[in-house]
């Protein structure tokens, strides 16, 4: 983000199959972040639809959505002019 925005450095983009695993991913990355760095976020949208949740976490912005708020939304296609790196699903 940073050659485009001035706000924040990342954007972390996540899809959960349903409301429920979009809630679990964000409570999942929520956890992590603050046993295992003690970070926490400024600010935290969208937990109770869960369809679309975005936690500031200023240098990194987490948006974890449904497929079909994804679709709609089309962050990637706003910001098309950002490099933007895939990531597979991670299995535990």
């Amino acid at each position: 983000m940073t050659p485009v925005c001035t706000y924040t450095d990342y954007f972390v983009i996540a899809t959960g199959q349903n409301p429920r695993q979009t809630k679990a991913i964000h409570d999942e990355v929520h956890a992590t972040l603050k046993t295992e760095s003690r970070t926490l976020p400024s600010s935290v949208d969208g937990v109770r639809e869960s369809n679309w949740i975005v936690a500031d976490y200023l240098d990194v912005v987490l948006h974890v959505f449904t497929p079909d708020a994804r679709k709609y939304y089309a962050l990637e296609d706003l910001w098309g002019d950002v490099p933007s790196v895939s990531v597979e699903a991670v299995s535990v």
